[in-house]
């Protein structure tokens, strides 16, 4: 995932509100979301690496991933960073002992932020782990990109902005999905003014300022929306948006 929006304990009826596009090169082989038949996780599937950037389980735990951008320290040989979502989401301790194993790991792959939840049970909450470091998020509205949590760059801003009117304007399930979807769908290319410096081209940076982003050969392939209600019931909805093939929308309801 490059953008994740999303809000915890920050509204009424739902603790957990969770808006994202996964950005890829569009060569590389995708499975789309679906149940998985070898681990108990829903998730699309790159079929490259076989790791997943997003996933829910039903006992009520989440991950997403992003990847840090630091072109300066990439390592070729570094393992696929898409192995820690289905790491968290299918290991049997607790949260915080899964993530501590996995911030401990940290160091050979890779920079990533790695954001987990669990929703149900003695032990909720929602922590990040940032390089070897694991962090509990405090109840609000955030966003985060390809740097730290909440960073201000234009897209995660206007991504945190827009997620807030959202919950402010609706109760609605349905209502609330559309407006995600219309923050995701965002191409809006930020001002050089505003624009970070990240150590890559400057046309590269003002391409992936969208907050919905088309290049050559690279985009979002896949925007999702993840909603859960005070009950447990968790609603996960993935738009893929491959290039030149209709537009696929999946959803699927579960109770945790």
């Amino acid at each position: 995932m490059c953008l994740i929006a999303f809000a915890w304990q920050a509204h009424a009826d739902y603790p957990l509100v969770v808006a994202g596009n996964r950005d890829e090169f569009f060569a590389r082989p995708t499975a789309p979301a679906d149940w998985w038949a070898d681990a108990p996780m829903l998730a699309g599937r790159d079929l490259r690496a076989g790791g997943t950037w997003m996933g829910v389980t039903r006992a009520g735990r989440f991950a997403a991933l992003t990847n840090y951008r630091d072109p300066a320290s990439q390592r070729a040989d570094a393992p696929s960073r898409g192995s820690l979502v289905g790491d968290f989401l299918t290991r049997a301790a607790t949260p915080s002992v899964a993530l501590e194993s996995l911030a401990s790991d940290a160091p050979r792959f890779n920079g990533f932020n790695l954001m987990a939840a669990q929703w149900t049970g003695e032990k909720t909450g929602l922590w990040i782990v940032s390089g070897s470091e694991v962090n509990a998020i405090e109840p609000g509205v955030h966003a985060l990109s390809n740097a730290r949590l909440d960073t201000p760059w234009p897209k995660v801003d206007f991504a945190i902005e827009r997620t807030r009117v959202a919950l402010a304007s609706t109760t609605d399930r349905d209502g609330l999905i559309d407006r995600l979807s219309a923050m995701l769908d965002d191409r809006t290319i930020a001002a050089d003014a505003l624009l970070p410096r990240t150590g890559i081209a400057l046309d590269t940076e003002r391409a992936l300022s969208a907050p919905f982003i088309r290049m050559p050969g690279y985009g979002t392939r896949a925007s999702t929306v993840l909603i859960v209600d005070r009950t447990g019931h968790a609603t996960f909805i993935e738009r893929r948006c491959e290039p030149d093939e209709p537009i696929d929308e999946r959803r699927f309801d579960f109770n945790t």
